[in-house]
């Protein structure tokens, strides 16, 4: 089969992942000598990077050597139900010599469209980390390129199908409701959650007017990140989780020789070594159901509540970022983030 996300076994990952960004299938085909040997998706490289996989490892490393295929001439409602039976969101269609001839993908009826989908982002904090510039202004409408941090944050969801938005506030609300207001100007509906009280990254959830129906997105209004927000809703409806965590990798050098030791017994010395750590990236998306998990006007963060609900068993799960990222919180951050933001955003 010919196409852009076609590769071979010793395709590197970040190429394959090149490739799958840019074409609608959402996964690559492994090939060797034109026949199907595996594919890949979104999914299997972060599972892999959660690993300790680098992005320069070949697909080989990574790819699902047993994909489901079914035959050419297979009918659409067989192929639907083969594609629910796996779990799977694509079905390589191939020729009685092993070519992938077709890919089907699963009726878009059948899942939950993005519009369905409401967003959450948390944009009544001081922004004390960014005093003097938040003593005139609210953090998240402090400019980066041509425009407030929480409007690049609210045009990343609208480009990706989104239309349903509530932003909590507190600190300076009024001048944040006086730029964004109903949302019209962005083609999208725009609803406040007036916090009188500061509520946490999570207790402002309980100001929600009523229940969403599907799982939904929750972000702190002062990041600035590529993540592909459709990507992650696959991710969540693959694993039914109750949550998903966003995580990146973050990485501390020790300064000083770092000693292995046995009781007395000198082992080895590591010169500076580097730590790898998984962190919180600040982007949820969130069963309704968790809003059973909290009170009316209850102050708490959202790792307390995620907590809570794997307290009572609810399944939640990381979904590792391999996109830009950054959290605007300190001046060298913001300086930072407007250096790049034309390269990222532009």
């Amino acid at each position: 089969m010919k196409g852009a996300f076609v590769v071979n076994e010793d395709t590197p990952l970040i190429e394959t992942l090149r490739r799958i960004d840019q074409g609608n299938l959402q996964l690559a085909i492994v090939e060797r000598e034109g026949k199907i040997v595996g594919t890949v998706t979104d999914g299997d490289v972060r599972r892999a990077l959660l690993g300790g996989t680098g992005l320069d490892a070949s697909v080989s490393l990574v790819m699902n050597r047993t994909p489901i295929t079914a035959p050419v001439g297979i009918s659409n409602p067989a192929a639907l139900n083969l594609m629910r039976k796996h779990s799977i969101h694509q079905l390589p269609l191939v020729d009685t010599e092993g070519r992938v001839v077709e890919v089907k993908l699963i009726d878009d009826l059948a899942l939950a469209q993005q519009s369905d989908h409401w967003v959450v982002l948390m944009a009544g904090g001081l922004g004390s980390r960014l005093k003097p510039l938040t003593d005139e202004v609210p953090k998240p409408l402090i400019r980066v390129g041509d425009k407030p941090i929480l409007e690049t944050v609210l045009g990343g969801f609208v480009k990706a199908g989104f239309g349903k938005f509530f932003i909590s506030v507190n600190y300076k609300a009024d001048m944040i409701r006086d730029y964004f207001g109903d949302g019209s100007a962005w083609g999208v509906e725009i609803n406040y959650l007036q916090e009188n009280e500061r509520l946490g990254t999570a207790g402002a959830l309980s100001l929600l007017p009523e229940r969403p129906t599907q799982p939904f997105f929750v972000m702190n209004g002062d990041l600035l990140t590529t993540v592909n927000f459709e990507q992650m809703l696959k991710y969540h409806r693959e694993h039914q989780a109750f949550s998903t965590v966003c995580v990146r990798e973050h990485s501390v050098t020790v300064p000083f020789g770092v000693i292995d030791f046995d009781d007395h017994r000198l082992l080895g010395i590591r010169e500076k070594p580097t730590q790898k750590f998984f962190v919180n990236a600040g982007v949820y998306l969130l069963d309704p159901a968790v809003l059973d998990h909290l009170d009316a006007n209850e102050a708490v963060d959202m790792p307390t509540l995620i907590e809570r609900t794997i307290a009572k068993g609810k399944p939640s799960v990381v979904f590792p970022l391999r996109e830009y990222w950054i959290d605007v919180g300190r001046l060298d951050d913001l300086q930072r983030a407007s250096d790049e933001f034309q390269r990222i955003f532009g």
